[in-house]
């Protein structure tokens, strides 16, 4: 048998999350289906990183192992026979034991604001009619470069062995008439982004210090974060993987 990275994107919207579920229309299942539709036998997909229902990808992977030779040319069929919010991007031969989860060294996102109302970005990014202090929110981004523990901004129930990560990237931006947290890691918890965005937006309108901030990633207490942002706004943007790993 071989192994096969496939890169994907995809627009969440209509979707109850990445990873395949019982009953629910996911991300997995529709590239599972695909797959069997075009090569007429079952395929178990195991996913890079999983998203929330609604949340959007511009890259995302699954590994797979087969007996079928894949070519850049099934790109095109699976492509056809995909959803049309769904796109296959690539489909690469790797070496037998490379996991595309655990082979991954970091995972990028963004998270898009737009205040001014904008009936082409309402499913894309997240209207928040309120004015921002940029520079706080600046302030409040660049404090978590200076931590590890974000057992704060995780959800409850969350089964991983520790809270650290290893944040390289974590900044707000401007792009595309939005305001975009920006935010690149060795790994994410179960719910991460969307908390602290949801927590600095508070540091933004003026609602929290920056002392109350730092406080609340201290305490290690989710129940002293904010997990109220939507998901659409969400995308992954990047998985990376050491040079010549897939």
């Amino acid at each position: 048998m071989s192994r096969y990275f496939l890169e994907v994107a995809y627009k969440g919207t209509n979707y109850n999350g990445f990873q395949i579920q019982q009953n629910a229309n996911t991300i997995q299942a529709e590239v599972e289906k695909a797959l069997q539709t075009l090569f007429k036998q079952n395929f178990d997909l195991t996913g890079s990183s999983r998203t929330d229902a609604g949340v959007h990808a511009l890259q995302n992977f699954f590994h797979f192992d087969t007996d079928i030779v894949i070519t850049q040319k099934h790109i095109y069929n699976l492509n056809a026979i995909i959803s049309n919010d769904i796109i296959v991007k690539n489909i690469t031969q790797v070496a037998d034991d490379k996991h595309c989860r655990f082979a991954a060294e970091s995972r990028e996102y963004k998270y898009h604001i737009y205040t001014s109302k904008n009936p082409f970005l309402e499913d894309r990014a997240y209207y928040f009619p309120y004015k921002l202090d940029v520079d706080l929110l600046r302030q409040a981004a660049a404090i978590l470069l200076t931590y590890t523990d974000f057992t704060s901004f995780s959800k409850k129930h969350t089964q991983v062995n520790n809270f650290n990560c290893n944040i390289f990237i974590s900044r707000w931006i401007e792009e595309n008439d939005c305001l975009v947290f920006n935010v690149k890691s060795n790994r994410f918890l179960r719910g991460m982004v969307r908390a602290l965005v949801a927590t600095m937006l508070k540091v933004g309108r003026g609602q929290m210090t920056i002392e109350q901030f730092k406080n609340i990633i201290e305490s290690k207490d989710c129940a002293s974060a904010y997990f109220d942002t939507p998901a659409h706004g969400l995308f992954l943007v990047k998985v990376d993987y050491e040079k010549n790993n897939k």
